[in-house]
């Protein structure tokens, strides 16, 4: 169950760490390089790269519902100089009666608190009921957790005894009255406790499974609890991982679960990119638009993109055609390509094509009478 979890954590982590990101002009659609891309493409901050700090505030997210993104400007110019990753557990979200948004932070090295304002931290929240604090997958599958958590108990009871069922020591000699407890002299013990006793004592635990136990005076074992077949076992633990991929938005592929089927997994790969990671992806491009750049560029219509391009370059077959289908129709050209690709341009890929095959209805008749010679 646990394994599932933080296969999940990981899974997605590295899906957004791996991510790069982008400025465009929204309004004529064209990248725009501006010093900021540095900290997110190349070096956020002294101690990690960019892929390390997205790592972390995914995973962040993820297990605690909050991961937030320290932004530290110059004091003079306010440009952004550094980008500081914190853990959901160390920040506490709040508004006052204003209606302002801050943030109390302690410090790991020494305990102390301090207090950032909204617009120096991007937030990164989970499903949120206030839209002030995220909550965590995992709470929101606490009763899915809570149930699975129950059954792999189950199953470690069931193998630290030995794998052995729970039964019944028959026999038709009477077994009451005391006798001599030979583990502690001159204390009397019961004929059935002493019995039962010595029986778990060499049949149960791990180090006793699968021990030959032989029955004297007419005594008989009788299981009465399921075995491990009956009691499906590997059946629930499916259940309960589906439940966890379910919640995470996970593809059961990914898990080295469900049925394995290459056409199948490209398809569970695609849906992964548009039902999964685009929300997330949402989130963090406009969070970061609306902290990262100055009032005068999101005035201008910059605005910060993620490319998830990346994620589906393992569908060749799907994405060559959807590329040869754009640039057909004229909506790419050989560079826009290139770029979706992390490809250099080259020279005249700027140009884009349109097919003479397909006119304008309203052109229809005049072209037709030009194409043969004049005459209807």
């Amino acid at each position: 169950l646990f394994r599932s979890m933080a296969w999940c954590i990981e899974i997605l982590s590295d899906s957004m760490a791996k991510l790069p990101t982008y400025c465009v002009d929204r309004r004529t659609r064209e990248r725009v390089e501006i010093p900021l891309l540095q900290l997110l493409n190349v070096r956020p901050n002294e101690a990690m790269t960019p892929s390390v700090r997205k790592k972390l505030l995914e995973a962040s997210r993820l297990s605690r519902g909050n991961s937030y993104d320290w932004i530290r400007r110059d004091p003079y110019t306010a440009e952004i100089v550094e980008l500081i990753p914190l853990p959901g557990e160390l920040v506490y979200t709040w508004r006052d009666t204003s209606g302002h948004v801050w943030h109390n932070v302690q410090d790991p090295a020494n305990g102390n608190v301090f207090t950032l304002p909204h617009a120096d931290v991007c937030q990164y929240k989970g499903a949120s009921r206030d839209g002030i604090t995220g909550i965590s997958v995992l709470q929101r599958a606490a009763e899915v957790i809570a149930a699975a958590r129950a059954r792999q108990q189950h199953d470690l009871s069931y193998y630290e005894n030995g794998g052995q069922p729970g039964g019944v020591l028959q026999t038709d000699t009477p077994l009451g009255g005391l006798v001599d407890d030979p583990e502690i002299p001159g204390k009397k013990v019961g004929r059935k406790d002493l019995l039962r006793r010595e029986w778990e004592r060499i049949h149960s635990g791990p180090t006793n499974a699968n021990r030959i136990a032989i029955l004297d005076y007419g005594l008989k074992y009788q299981a009465v609890s399921l075995s491990n077949k009956d009691a499906q076992f590997v059946e629930s633990q499916e259940v309960a991982i589906r439940d966890i991929a379910r919640y995470f938005g996970i593809p059961l592929y990914k898990l080295q679960e469900g049925k394995q089927a290459y056409s199948s997994n490209e398809q569970n790969a695609i849906e992964y990119v548009v039902s999964t990671l685009h929300p997330i992806v949402t989130q963090y491009e406009e969070e970061q638009t609306y902290k990262m750049l100055f009032d005068s560029q999101i005035s201008s219509g910059l605005e910060l993109r993620i490319n998830m391009m990346a994620e589906l370059r393992g569908d060749n077959a799907a994405r060559s055609s959807w590329y040869k289908n754009m640039r057909e129709i004229g909506v790419f050209s050989v560079n826009d390509i290139n770029r979706l690709e992390d490809m250099p341009d080259v020279e005249g890929g700027d140009e884009r094509l349109a097919s003479l095959n397909y006119v304008p209805l309203s052109k229809w008749v005049e072209l037709s009478i030009n194409r043969n010679g004049g005459s209807t």
